[in-house]
């Protein structure tokens, strides 16, 4: 038993480390997501013509794409076009790219649930097609997103090990460093 307390003390603090960045990762990622999803959601759902077409390309590209692609793209194939990003940048920009196009879809949902009769109702009373979708639909839509939403962030936090193909030392990787040093997986993991 010692020789085990020993081991967890030992590898404690790295652990620690990796779990700070993988929370960091997922952070970053769900807030991007948000910041994309949620105005993509509006397009794809109450849009017209080419913004509406775009909004829902750039969800089925991104949604049909593997997301290590989308790693690597982001952190390989944007030095050739001149823009630099760092290992922990590169990740948030891909895993938060790839977490919009779902949030995008959680969002989209949630407003379709919402019965038509709000709108008309909304539109009753004199607002605007805008002014019912902020005001009325989407403070409904938010609280009805929440159970899809909160998947979402237990899977961004399972997604940063993926991170660790660019050399970001999350969770798992760190786990992985440290599997490697002692030869106790079991014990590590």
């Amino acid at each position: 038993m010692t020789k085990l307390l020993t081991l967890i003390l030992t590898i404690y603090p790295e652990l620690m480390k990796g779990l700070w960045v993988s929370l960091k990762l997922s952070a970053g990622a769900l807030l991007l997501g948000l910041a994309l999803g949620l105005p993509l959601s509006l397009i794809k759902t109450y849009g017209k013509g080419i913004p509406r077409a775009l909004a829902s390309g750039y969800i089925e590209i991104i949604r049909g794409t593997p997301m290590v692609v989308q790693l690597f793209i982001v952190y390989f194939g944007l030095p050739d076009m001149g823009i630099l990003l760092d290992r922990v940048t590169a990740a948030i920009i891909a895993l938060g790219l790839n977490s919009s196009a779902y949030q995008a879809e959680y969002f989209r949902g949630a407003l379709l649930s919402i019965d038509s009769g709000q709108m008309m109702a909304a539109k009753a009373l004199g607002m605007t097609e805008n002014q019912a979708i902020a005001h009325v639909l989407l403070p409904q839509a938010l609280r009805l997103v929440i159970p899809p939403w909160s998947n979402e962030l237990i899977y961004m936090v399972k997604y940063t090990s993926v991170a660790f193909l660019i050399a970001v030392p999350e969770l798992m990787g760190k786990g992985k460093i440290i599997i490697s040093r002692n030869f106790l997986p079991l014990e590590t993991l």
